[in-house]
């Protein structure tokens, strides 16, 4: 398996992988990245400044991905961890903590301080994941990104990370 920049040609494998988890999950199609208008064009999406966005890719077929970018309307010291999704065959395997590595890694080249995401309550194995990384729970959301739908809201301090 292979972690790398996402490529124009790969905006449709990851709109399927994201949208694919999505519905396995039962996760609204409102109020999530799944309404997202980006999610047909995250190519184009993350070559905006301070933003970047990963794949893993197994046998010329993407099955996981996720992303860094400034968290909207927010502080600009604080990037989002952003539509990290993998299919059920990645699940298990330490693909998620290599590609929240690289992601972080990412933000804090990037100049970040802080890195906030949203989940939803019922994705347990990704808060778990979250927490393993250092992500903190909070009581609101931050910024304005639009996921009214995401009810769980946390944040990992990048300046005081020893990984």
């Amino acid at each position: 398996m292979l972690i790398r920049e996402i490529q124009l040609e790969d905006n449709v494998q990851v709109a399927k992988v994201i949208r694919t988890v999505l519905e396995e999950f039962n996760v609204p199609k409102v109020g999530t990245a799944y309404a997202d208008p980006q999610l047909d064009r995250m190519y184009e999406t993350y070559k905006e400044p301070k933003s970047a966005y990963f794949v893993v890719e197994n046998e010329e077929r993407i099955i996981g991905t996720a992303g860094i970018a400034p968290l909207a309307n927010g502080s600009p010291d604080v990037c989002e961890l952003q539509k990290m999704y993998f299919l059920p065959e990645t699940r298990g395997l330490g693909v998620g903590a290599k590609m929240m590595e690289v992601c972080l890694e990412k933000a804090k080249s990037l100049g970040f301080k802080q890195c906030y995401l949203e989940t939803m309550p019922y994705m347990e194995a990704a808060q778990k994941l979250y927490q393993r990384s250092g992500f903190e729970y909070l009581d609101k959301p931050m910024g304005c990104t639009g996921h009214t739908s995401c009810g769980v809201w946390m944040i990992k301090d990048l300046t005081t990370d020893t990984e």
